[in-house]
């Protein structure tokens, strides 16, 4: 790929406005030596400012979502978008968030550019475990593990069960919940089936992959073998269907 090219696609600017950083002597190599619209070189020898590049293309994040803030690019408020490098929205291919957290809830959110990821990661038939921390308005009564791991309970509005999901008791108004499926509002919708109400949620974890210290609103990126350990099976004390 040419260099113009590349870094356009990376959010610096169109093209007019890449040309215009060549014509400025601002894209270097790693020697700051200036480099010119045809050469060729690696996308980590290349420096705008003296800066490297921004990550290529392939790019998977790891963000503590803060309550509040939305999952989308054109809602009004705050998004998830908003704390990640402003050049970032114009990167193309684009990055998008794997699933959605909605407003409320806090914890783990992936976002990437490799459609293939995004959609192995959804997808029902990947099987992929994702663990919630509930806080709860009324003490858990002792029956929802049995329901939820029953695998009949049906949502309201919705014509096919649930698959099984295991519910770890933390405290008398505390639970984790480890789902494989991602519907809409689901692990809501699943303490209000019981006759419960979700004061607080959180995301901790997706198959073994986890926040790591990650303070809301921080993230990084991911390596290969981190974006493995999500298509793993949870810790043994997150616990997830058999």
């Amino acid at each position: 790929m040419k260099l113009v090219r590349l870094i356009a696609n990376l959010g610096y600017g169109s093209r007019r406005d890449v040309m215009q950083l060549f014509r400025e002597g601002r894209v270097t190599d790693a020697a700051g030596d200036v480099l010119y619209t045809d050469d060729r070189t690696v996308h980590g020898d290349v420096r705008i400012d003296g800066e490297p590049l921004d990550p290529p293309a392939g790019l998977v994040l790891l963000m503590h979502k803060p309550t509040g803030y939305t999952c989308s690019r054109k809602d009004a408020g705050r998004l998830v978008y908003d704390l990640l490098p402003p050049r970032w929205r114009r990167r193309d291919p684009a990055l998008s968030t794997v699933g959605r957290l909605d407003r409320d809830t806090s914890g783990m959110l992936l976002l990437t550019d490799d459609g293939a990821l995004l959609h192995r990661i959804i997808s029902p038939r990947a099987n992929v475990a994702k663990v919630y921390e509930a806080a709860l308005a009324r003490d858990l009564r002792g029956d929802e593990g049995a329901l939820f791991a029953s695998g009949t309970l049906m949502l309201e509005s919705e014509t096919t069960p649930l698959a099984p999901a295991q519910l770890t008791v933390l405290a008398p108004r505390r639970a984790r919940l480890t789902v494989t499926e991602g519907r809409y509002h689901q692990v809501r919708r699943m303490f209000a089936a019981s006759g419960n109400h979700v004061e607080a949620l959180e995301r901790v974890a997706i198959g073994r992959l986890t926040l790591e210290g990650l303070a809301p609103g921080q993230w990084r990126a991911l390596d290969a073998d981190a974006i493995a350990r999500a298509f793993e099976p949870p810790a043994p004390d997150a616990g997830v269907p058999g």
